[in-house]
């Protein structure tokens, strides 16, 4: 495949990232289908669509996405204060940077229990979904998903909980191949929160 299609499916897909808030696998098989793609063609790497995701946020949203990508990291350092007990760590979107008021915000829990956290929920009268994500190791994993408002945004967003082991802590801060984290706690957020430009 030539770099000039995988940019353009990239592109394509960027742009349903940003404005419907999918993830980015749904994201890259719909970009086929929009470009009349074959189904096996190759997809763009995920560092490749975020590079395109930033280039959309740059051209097409640079008023607005800062102030909702604060909006999001200030209720995210909400709720992990909440389920400070799971040592929660923000990733995705709003860990990355390119989060808009489309994005959900994800959290990962690490638990001796994997019930825990839904007891935990129950007991403060908190509604949740429950649905799936996979963890590292590729294997299917509880996700509760919240239903939240966000008052800077006036509007409500999901705060996906994925449930892992307390042993996936441990390689939980390994950077990516670009030498970032894929994930940060508390500590973490604010930091980034303090400082004036994602990378």
């Amino acid at each position: 495949m030539t770099p000039e299609l995988t940019t353009e499916i990239a592109a394509a897909a960027a742009r349903m990232v940003v404005e419907e808030g999918l993830e980015y696998g749904p994201a890259k098989t719909r970009a086929l289908k929009v470009l009349g793609l074959p189904p096996r063609t190759a997809l763009p790497t995920n560092d490749e669509l975020e590079d395109q995701v930033r280039e959309y946020l740059d051209i097409f949203c640079a008023d607005t996405q800062p102030a909702e990508l604060l909006a999001l990291r200030e209720l995210a350092a909400v709720w992990m204060e909440r389920l400070a007990e799971f040592r929660p760590h923000l990733s995705g979107a709003v860990w990355r940077g390119t989060a808009t008021r489309m994005s959900h915000i994800h959290l990962q829990l690490y638990c001796d229990d994997s019930k825990s956290a839904e007891i935990a929920l129950l007991n403060e009268g908190i509604d949740y979904d429950v649905g799936q994500a996979r963890n590292s190791r590729g294997q299917t994993v509880d996700q509760l998903i919240i239903d939240a408002p966000c008052r800077a945004l006036n509007e409500r967003v999901a705060i996906a909980l994925t449930i892992l082991d307390y042993d996936d802590q441990r390689g939980a801060l390994k950077p990516d191949a670009r030498g970032r984290t894929e994930r940060g706690d508390l500590a973490a957020l604010r930091h980034l929160m303090t400082t004036k430009k994602d990378d």
